[in-house]
């Protein structure tokens, strides 16, 4: 039996609450800058506490405006990209691994290791290794400035159909047999019995995801040129242009909180799914 000490409960209690305050400070920083106009933010010192501009912020940052040198695109307009891209990237890669993990284990036929392991190895073959030839076959198809062109290069997962094929060589055979003397065909199977027994590895891959899909950087910069068509974290980047003085960075923090909300939302959300998902192993 462990004996509860005070002061290592006081201590390691401490800890925890400095570690939060050091994570959650810039955040709170972000927060009050966009309380206040973008002259009272350069002012040195910048300003601890809220100021009185918080709504006007946040609606001209929605609604798009401001003077700042740098895009001025509506935020809202910019988080609705960014949520229809992380939906398809999401949704798209757990669909397509999960039934690339069902063929690989349960259908017999040549070479089923070598695609698997030829599946596998593209983990080494991330987006920035193949990000040229990519780009030209996307823009050779047309596909900038698109849904398509901001999801379909990233919907693959390897990662996810290795996953979902672990999960599926622990199913007992009696249940494959069972479903097979009741009639059931190979999708009926998938559809009734292992979807249903995947479904804290889904929630568990879909929260991933989702943060993978809203927070992509590097091939949204290059597949779109419209600012209709840029994620929100495409318009932080381009919302900042000059000196500081030439920025609204009132609008820019105000865009920063916004950008963190939904997947905030999203783990909020799942957080007892997305646990189980990744520590239970009684499915």
């Amino acid at each position: 039996m462990v004996e509860r000490n005070p002061f290592l409960s006081v201590l390691s209690h401490a800890v925890m609450l400095l570690g939060v305050a050091i994570v959650a400070f810039p955040l709170y920083l972000a927060f009050v800058a966009s309380s206040h106009t973008a002259q009272e933010i350069v002012q040195a010192p910048m300003p601890l506490l809220p100021g009185s501009h918080l709504w006007d912020t946040y609606k001209t940052a929605l609604l798009g405006g401001g003077d700042g040198a740098g895009s001025t695109a509506p935020v809202a307009r910019m988080m609705w990209v960014s949520f229809v891209s992380a939906m398809v990237i999401t949704v798209g890669k757990i669909s397509i691994s999960l039934l690339s993990a069902f063929a690989v284990v349960y259908f017999r036929f040549p070479f089923k290791q070598l695609c698997f392991w030829a599946i596998f190895v593209t983990l080494m073959l991330p987006v920035e290794v193949r990000i040229g030839p990519t780009y030209q076959v996307v823009s050779d198809l047309g596909m900038l400035n698109s849904y398509a062109g901001l999801t379909v290069p990233l919907i693959a997962s390897a990662t996810a159909t290795f996953l979902f094929r672990q999960f599926f060589l622990t199913v007992p055979d009696e249940l494959v047999e069972a479903a097979r003397m009741d009639g059931a065909g190979p999708m009926r199977f998938f559809k009734d019995v292992l979807v249903p027994l995947s479904a804290t590895s889904i929630a568990a891959l879909f929260v991933i995801q989702f943060i993978y899909g809203w927070n992509q950087y590097l091939w949204p910069l290059l597949a779109t040129t419209s600012e209709d068509m840029y994620p929100v974290v495409i318009g932080i980047k381009r919302m900042i242009a000059g000196g500081d003085a030439a920025n609204d960075w009132n609008i820019v923090m105000a865009t920063a909180i916004l950008a963190m909300l939904p997947p905030a939302f999203v783990v909020v959300l799942m957080q007892k799914w997305f646990v189980k998902g990744l520590v239970d192993t009684e499915k």
